[in-house]
């Protein structure tokens, strides 16, 4: 028998689902806003200072495309590749001090998420538009080095974060976890998640209402379902 998923436009069963990819600020991870304040050293590293009108121009810019890599994002702000890697560096410096502050939480019921699908016989991948060091520090402060199968960062997918599709590829490569991109399911709190799963194929799309952006945008990214929060994901997905 030919499985329903060779046609690629059939939106699979959620029990069908067997890679699930998951961003991490927003989405399991609760930061209260840090990204913004890195954003502010990274600026003044560059001249820019809080109250400008360049400022505020950056800062719209920011929150726009949150999920975005960070790094593409300073090399739109600031143009040369020098001065994005040097408002990188500043803010990745300054969200490192943030986390290791103790200003991050896992998003209520995100652990137990993951658990119950990783129990359930799902792959888990925790995804993020931050460097390695960075998600590094963010695992070790929530003790979840472990919790998932796999976590990426851009640099793991060539460099190119959301909203390509590159990650969730790569975590589809690299896991083996399913034999169509229509098994995956992608959930995140930003139009650039959205836009990453759908341009990666993946059949279940989930925007989360803890991040950055709200249902429409969300909807309009393409989302092909808002939840209230992650810890929502298992049911959608048919884990109870």
């Amino acid at each position: 028998m030919v499985s329903p998923l060779t046609h690629p436009d059939r939106t699979p069963a959620p029990d069908d689902i067997q890679l699930v990819v998951l961003d991490m600020a927003g989405t399991t991870v609760a930061d209260g806003g840090l990204v913004e304040q890195a954003f502010d050293a990274a600026a003044r590293s560059l001249g820019v200072e809080p109250g400008s009108a360049e400022h505020a121009r950056h800062l719209a810019y920011v929150r726009a495309t949150m999920g975005e890599s960070k790094i593409s994002v300073f090399r739109h702000l600031f143009g040369d590749e020098a001065a994005a890697r040097r408002a990188n560096a500043a803010f990745e410096a300054a969200y490192g001090e943030l986390v290791d502050g103790g200003r991050i939480a896992p998003v209520a019921g995100a652990r137990e998420a993951i658990e119950a699908l990783r129990a359930a016989g799902r792959t888990v991948v925790l995804s993020t538009g931050f460097a390695r060091t960075t998600q590094d520090a963010l695992l070790a402060a929530l003790g979840w080095q472990d919790l998932a199968d796999l976590t990426l960062c851009p640099a793991d997918a060539g460099g190119r974060g959301r909203p390509y599709p590159d990650m969730v590829l790569t975590a589809l490569l690299r896991t083996g976890a399913t034999d169509s991109v229509r098994r995956i399911a992608v959930a995140g709190d930003t139009s650039y998640d959205m836009l990453s799963g759908r341009r990666a194929g993946a059949g279940i799309v989930a925007g989360v209402l803890t991040g950055a952006h709200d249902r429409t945008q969300l909807e309009s990214a393409g989302a092909s379902h808002v939840l209230g929060s992650v810890a929502e994901l298992p049911a959608l997905l048919g884990v109870v």
